[in-house]
């Protein structure tokens, strides 16, 4: 499936690389830097070169570029990077150039063991921590001194279960299951406040330490909701499908059990207005006048909420007053950064001044747009809502929570 996975930094430069089948020339990832450096913005994530086939993904600043030599299911291979990253912000907290060439040994350690003669083997944390153990300052030193791995001489029990994502033998004396339903709204909305385009792509994260073996259930109050869905791998699937509830025995620690989207318009509540009166004339003082709103949240606080005006080329500068917040201004990229934070109902937050245009400029007539972030807790958007969880297979009563975040995908106000 997978001969070679190279990982490549922003600038185009390859610092490390890794081969399973046989050992695949650097070379090859010339067809991927030659796009890289003429459209970076618009790489194909399935490049087909005369002998190989690239995949690649991009997350955290970094590239990561897997070659196949024969055809191959496409999202696999993307699923299986992605994994990849995910494991490596557990291990190292983020996934950076910075933290891999900072932990080659236990990065080397972790591909060994995720991917076997090219096809994938053991990709889940827990399974993988048993494995091989997170580094830290006192286990580098010790290793250093002895000459010892991170790597475990015995092979994890689960690994060769019915059950390949849940360690066994796992013993809490407070056992508590908490899930986080995340639902982030990307959204168009036109010059009059209408709603060009909106859905929502929403996920369910997973704190479950549990001891022993549960069997887990949990329903919700409005499963008809969701267009499409992404499940964990203990999720069983068949139950979803006739039941519409969600059935499983969990990993231990953290994992991410769903991933939905919803794309019915109807459905997705725009929860904040942005009031804009922007007026710019050629060579002559303009003005910018901006009030935030809560819209649709059912009385919950609109927080974290920043804005990011792309102003035209002919801006020159904006000697603004803002009675919230802070704002910025760069003259050579034109964007205008206004980090509000938390709405106010009682005095909304508000920006207004002049906007210096130069004089003669043709790109004046430029519409600018606004680039919208927030973070409203406990609201689902969508009116999503858990009906209950239940646990079979243990006699203990777990602690049990649920917690609801919404937030501002790709959210843009067209002025």
């Amino acid at each position: 499936m997978i001969h070679s996975l190279f990982i490549i930094n922003s600038s185009g430069d390859v610092f490390l690389e890794k081969h399973w089948k046989s050992v695949v020339p650097r070379s090859v990832c010339d067809y991927f830097l030659d796009i890289l450096r003429a459209k970076p913005n618009d790489i194909p994530p399935i490049i087909a070169t005369p002998h190989h086939y690239l995949t690649s993904i991009q997350r955290g600043g970094v590239y990561l570029l897997a070659v196949c030599k024969q055809e191959f299911p496409p999202l696999f291979v993307i699923e299986f990077l992605h994994r990849v990253v995910d494991i490596f912000d557990d291990y190292f907290s983020e996934c950076t150039e910075t933290t891999i060439k900072e932990n080659y040994v236990v990065v080397y350690e972790l591909l060994d063991e995720m991917l076997d003669y090219g096809y994938p083997l053991a990709t889940e944390s827990n399974i993988l921590k048993e494995l091989i153990k997170p580094p830290n300052i006192l286990r580098t030193i010790a290793n250093t001194v002895t000459g010892k791995s991170n790597v475990s001489g015995t092979l994890p029990s689960g690994q060769l279960s019915a059950i390949p994502w849940r360690r066994t033998g796992v013993k809490y004396n407070n056992n508590e299951a908490y899930f986080d339903v995340v639902e982030e709204v990307d959204a168009i909305i036109d010059k009059s406040g209408s709603t060009v385009f909106a859905e929502i792509q929403g996920y369910i994260d997973c704190c479950i330490k549990l001891s022993g073996m549960p069997d887990l259930t949990l329903s919700f109050m409005n499963p008809r909701l969701f267009d499409d869905v992404s499940f964990h791998p203990c999720v069983r699937f068949k139950r979803w499908e006739s039941e519409r509830i969600l059935s499983f025995i969990p990993p231990d620690g953290n994992f991410r059990l769903m991933s939905y989207h919803i794309g019915t318009q109807t459905v997705v509540a725009i929860p904040i207005y942005i009031r804009h009166n922007l007026i710019l004339r050629n060579g002559e003082q303009g003005k910018l006048d901006l009030t935030v709103g809560p819209k649709t949240t059912l009385g919950r606080t609109v927080e974290n909420v920043k804005l990011e005006i792309c102003m035209p080329k002919a801006v020159l500068n904006c000697i603004l007053v803002a009675n919230q917040g802070k704002y910025t201004f760069d003259p050579v990229t034109k964007i205008l950064h206004w980090d509000v934070g938390r709405i106010d109902i009682t005095k909304l937050p508000n920006i207004r001044g002049a906007i210096a245009v130069q004089a003669g400029c043709s790109s004046i007539d430029t519409n600018p747009f606004i680039n919208v972030q927030f973070t409203i807790s406990q609201l689902a958007v969508s009116g999503l809502k858990v009906n209950r969880l239940d646990m079979y297979g243990e006699k203990y009563k777990p602690f049990k929570g649920v917690k609801y975040v919404t937030k501002a995908g790709k959210f843009q106000i067209r002025m």
